[in-house]
């Protein structure tokens, strides 16, 4: 696992998961996709899965995953939101990513993936971003665009019959790899 010392950015506090952190982020990736709660944002994928979309064992998975990072992000002491950052050669994998549904719609993403871009062309020197969306949330794809990624047509399969992912309320579901290219910094 890489890890790297808390990086504070004058609201936000920037820091690497422990295990410790295990049960508070399963409970904000839930809250922010999953079940009722997540109702209150505008991420939620209630409609189109219910189940669970993580659990303990794959949020340890990602902590303690070599070349992996799962980002805590902390306001006031108290965790805001969650990513992860995976290093595949050449670029980097953005996932797990959920920001408290009462606070979605205030910039805090857009923060938040800024900080996520910035820290692996620090980290690893990638020049390219990629991550993966469920190809029916035409919203949150276009949230992503917005912030540079692109579309590019390659659908990999939901794991239909994994109840790890979710229960499908559709059939049509798969997820489309995004892309974005990263500036260098200079």
């Amino acid at each position: 696992m890489d890890t790297a010392p808390p990086r504070d950015t004058g609201e936000l506090t920037f820091r690497d998961a422990t295990g410790a952190d295990v049960p508070a982020l399963v409970e904000l990736v839930e809250s922010a996709y999953r079940g009722d709660s997540s109702r209150a944002g505008w991420t939620t994928e209630a409609d189109i899965l219910q189940g669970q979309r993580t659990d303990p064992q794959g949020v340890r998975e990602v902590i303690e995953s070599p070349g992996s990072r799962l980002l805590v992000v902390e306001r006031d002491g108290a965790p805001v939101a969650c990513c992860q950052l995976e290093h595949r050669g050449e670029a980097a994998y953005f996932g797990m990513f959920a920001v408290r549904p009462a606070l979605q719609g205030a910039g805090l993403g857009k923060a938040i993936i800024a900080e996520a871009e910035r820290t692996v062309r620090q980290s690893w020197g990638v020049r390219e971003m990629h991550m993966t969306v469920i190809s029916v949330r035409d919203e949150l794809i276009a949230w992503y665009e917005r912030r540079g990624y692109r579309r590019t047509g390659r659908l990999s399969p939901f794991p239909y019959g994994d109840e790890r992912f979710g229960i499908p309320q559709r059939d049509d579901l798969a997820f489309e790899l995004l892309v974005k290219e990263l500036a260098t910094e200079g």
